[in-house]
């Protein structure tokens, strides 16, 4: 009877050196200075190892099973910790030490290697350890994928999302592909119709664009008491629910995709702030999987902050932050410039529209590099076919082709189908609270979230993990994941009447 206890010790030793190590990440992206990445792969490497080490202890299997047999005797809560211990211990006993250790310190230089290879656009010295790093992340999928019944690419994925299969994404994302060249061009030609947005003139000093995202952090909901908001050179929200740290990054001739990136990420950290908190240090206690961690930031920036209704709100915020006046700084141009749809090169600057298929592309090269398909001397050239038939352009550099996001040189692969998951989930949750709540998009109008937040935080926040995914959605909504949704969505938004 002492055996579900004695995990539940054992997880949160492991869940707080995880803490640590996040803490330590998010130095690394935001803080540390260059000089320091190799006595930092060190630490990163031996906290890994560390909590790898727990994890593949003898006596842990031992007890997960002893405390599966009396099972009967925990509440519900429990129960689904237990489960969700067992899952953990699956993707992490599976994989030797060795493994680890050589992921860690593989990952740890290929990503330092890429924050200057993407300055100078230089995939060719970038290559050889990204060649590393799949290979290795390659093994790492085939050691989950026996236990878990599954591909290794799955694995891959199942560790981000559990119990998503290729059998699921693949005919959401060939809809969308089948469904969004006709629809772009639609959109496209019925704003050239309507004619460009007036300008928005710079420049936007860095100071001005802090202060305006923090402005609006705290109206969503961001307690700076228990977060920061910080620069790096890819957007992200790490730490933990009580210390919550994200980053963005500014240009100063353009404010809007800078102060858009502090939206989206604040939808993460209103997540991570949320969880239940008497689960603290426990898997039940964790986001239920990246698809639900990306549908947070997703509906706070795209269904929330680029409504009309929320730009009425900030249009003489921005005014104000950036001394601004005139007909381009109206609530109905700011919204025309943040719905205007354009194919462009870079995933996180792309508009609402032209988004999955960045995505789409990206998950398939790398469930073409893990399957072997794939090398990744040959990725260059196919991300430039793939951009050419799902967008139809062509990258000047690699710098805004394959070297433009961080995943794949910290070793996460299979994270990228969450992202249009993601918005699929969020376009569903965002109707459904409205249709429980109509008085949300007045709230947001008048700068009150706390009908919307608290609507997630009922449905999604404190839920952490007590149901499997498809559970969750079906609680919060009434159903299962329907695209028919987020069509609905952007046609709403997109192409009205």
């Amino acid at each position: 009877m002492n055996a579900y206890p004695d995990l539940e010790q054992r997880f949160r030793r492991m869940l707080m050196l995880q803490s640590v190590e996040e803490m330590l990440d998010w130095d690394s992206s935001a803080m540390m200075p260059s000089g320091a990445a190799a006595s930092r792969a060190d630490q990163m490497a031996l906290l890994r190892v560390l909590r790898h080490e727990l994890m593949c202890a003898p006596e842990l299997v031992e007890l997960l099973g002893e405390a599966e047999a009396q099972s009967d005797s925990l509440d519900p809560w429990q129960q689904a910790n237990l489960r969700e211990m067992r899952h953990q211990w699956i993707h992490s006993a599976s994989v030797p030490g060795k493994l680890v250790d050589a992921m860690s310190r593989a990952t740890s230089a290929c990503e330092a290697r890429w924050r200057e290879a993407r300055k100078e656009s230089d995939f060719d010295g970038m290559a050889p350890l990204l060649a590393q790093v799949v290979e290795l992340v390659r093994q790492v999928g085939e050691a989950r994928a026996e236990l878990l019944e599954c591909t290794p690419y799955e694995a891959l994925v199942d560790e981000h999302q559990p119990q998503l299969r290729l059998a699921e994404i693949d005919p959401l994302f060939d809809e969308l592909a089948t469904f969004l060249p006709g629809f772009l061009e639609r959109v496209v030609e019925s704003q050239a119709a309507a004619g460009e947005p007036l300008d928005l003139t710079g420049p936007f000093s860095v100071e001005a664009q802090r202060a305006l995202g923090m402005r609006l952090m705290q109206i969503v909901g961001f307690e700076l008491d228990h977060g920061r908001l910080d620069v790096s050179a890819h957007p992200f929200c790490g730490g933990t629910p009580d210390d919550v740290r994200i980053t963005t990054r500014y240009d100063e001739a353009h404010f809007t995709g800078g102060l858009m990136g502090v939206l989206h990420e604040t939808g993460h950290a209103l997540y991570q702030r949320g969880l239940p908190e008497a689960w603290r240090y426990q898997p039940v206690g964790e986001p239920r999987g990246i698809t639900f961690h990306e549908s947070q930031s997703l509906l706070i920036e795209m269904q929330a902050c680029r409504s009309r209704p929320f730009l009425e709100l900030a249009a003489p915020l921005i005014r104000e932050a950036f001394g601004c006046d005139g007909p381009a700084w109206t609530a109905d141009n700011l919204y025309r410039c943040y719905t205007r749809v354009k194919p462009g090169f870079i995933r996180v600057e792309a508009d609402e529209v032209t988004y999955p298929a960045h995505v789409i592309l990206r998950y398939r090269l790398e469930k073409a590099l893990i399957g072997g398909a794939l090398e990744v001397s040959d990725l260059p050239d196919a991300w430039q076919d793939g951009m050419k038939q799902l967008l139809g352009l062509t990258p000047p550099d690699h710098a805004r082709g394959c070297l433009q996001d961080i995943h794949w040189f910290f070793g996460i692969f299979g994270y990228f189908p969450s992202y249009t998951l993601g918005a699929v989930t969020a376009a569903q949750l965002y109707r459904s609270a409205v249709a429980q709540n109509p008085a949300i998009p007045s709230g947001i109008a008048s700068g009150d979230f706390v009908p919307l937040v608290g609507w997630l935080r009922d449905k999604i926040h404190r839920a952490g993990c007590r149901w499997s995914p498809t559970e969750l959605l079906e609680r919060a909504t009434g159903g299962p994941l329907d695209i028919a949704h987020y069509k609905a969505h952007l046609h709403e938004r997109y192409l009205p009447g």
